[in-house]
C-alpha cells in the first residue's frame, strides 16, 4: 500500500473528485479525513469506509472552519501528511454580469481558501517535521481563457502559480506542493455548467456537455475515478522529487 498508515485530509471530498480521490486514499491504507461543507455527504461517506476516516465539517471561507478541521483531524489521528485542495466552486456569465459577490465568491473558495487551508496545515507539517505532500486541484481553464468564464479561468490560473510558488517555498520542509488539472469530468457540476453555456451560447440542454465530450482525444469526457491513480502518485514517496508541477489529467484534452 502506497500510503500505509498516512493521515490525509480532502477538501470537498464529499462529493465528485473528492470522493474518489477519498476512497482511493483509504484504499491505499491512508487514514482520511473529508472535509465538506456538505457534512452529511461526509458523514455518510466516512460510515461507507470505516474507522480509518472522519467527516469533519469545512467552510474554506471561514478561518475558525479551517482552524477547528485542523485541530480536529490532528486530535483524532494525530497529524496531517497529505492535504488535498479539492475545494471548489463554478459560475460563468459575460463580462456585464459580473458582481462583486461572484467574484468574491469564486475567488474567496478557489483561491483564499486554499491558501489559507494550505497555510493551517502547512504549519502543522512542519511543527511534524517529517515532511508531507499538498496536492491543489486546478483546472484546464487555469491553462487558457474562455469566454464568459473569466473569473473561473481567472482563479483556476492562481491556483497553478500559487502551486508553483508554494512548491519553491515549502520543498525545504520536504513538503512537495504540486497540482492536478482536470479537463472536462462527468460530474454533477457539469450538469450546472452545461446549463450555463446551453444559457450564454443559445444552445439546447446537453448539447455543450455532448460536444465537449465528444472533442476530448480520449473520446469521453473523465469520471471522477480517473484521478485516484494520479492523487495516490503525487501523495507518495513516488513523487518525492516531483515540486510544484500542476499535472494534466483530461484526457489529452489540452497539453502544456
Amino acid at each position: 500500500m502506497k500510503l500505509k498508515d498516512k493521515i490525509a485530509v480532502v477538501t470537498g471530498g464529499a462529493r465528485g473528485i473528492g470522493e474518489a480521490i477519498v476512497r482511493a486514499y483509504a484504499a491505499e491504507g491512508a487514514k482520511v479525513a473529508i472535509a465538506d461543507v456538505e457534512i452529511d455527504a461526509a458523514k455518510a461517506l466516512a460510515k461507507d469506509l470505516g474507522e480509518g476516516a472522519l467527516a469533519v465539517r469545512l467552510d474554506v471561507r471561514d478561518m475558525r472552519s479551517i482552524n477547528e478541521m485542523t485541530e480536529t483531524v490532528v486530535g483524532r489521528f494525530g497529524g496531517i501528511d497529505i492535504l488535498v485542495n479539492n475545494a471548489g466552486i463554478f459560475n460563468m456569465g459575460p463580462l456585464s454580469e459580473v458582481t462583486e459577490q461572484d467574484f468574491d465568491r469564486q475567488f474567496g473558495v478557489n483561491v483564499r481558501g486554499l491558501v489559507f487551508v494550505t497555510q493551517a496545515v502547512a504549519a502543522r507539517m512542519v511543527a511534524q517535521g517529517r515532511g508531507g505532500k499538498i496536492i491543489n486541484l486546478s483546472s484546464q481553464a487555469g491553462r487558457r481563457g474562455e469566454a464568459y468564464v473569466s473569473v473561473y479561468c481567472a482563479s483556476k490560473a492562481a491556483v497553478i502559480s500559487i502551486t508553483q510558488s508554494l512548491g519553491l517555498e515549502l520543498i525545504k520542509h520536504r513538503i512537495n506542493v504540486n497540482g492536478i488539472a482536470p479537463g472536462v469530468v462527468d460530474t454533477p457540476m457539469w450538469d450546472h455548467v452545461d446549463s450555463l453555456f446551453a444559457k450564454y451560447e443559445h444552445r439546447p440542454l446537453g448539447e455543450k456537455k455532448r460536444l465537449v465530450g465528444e472533442a476530448v482525444p480520449y473520446g469521453r469526457m473523465g469520471l471522477p475515478s480517473d484521478f485516484g491513480g494520479a492523487a495516490v502518485f503525487l501523495a507518495s514517496a513516488d513523487a518525492d522529487y516531483v515540486v510544484a508541477q500542476t499535472l494534466n489529467v483530461d484526457g489529452g484534452n489540452w497539453m502544456s
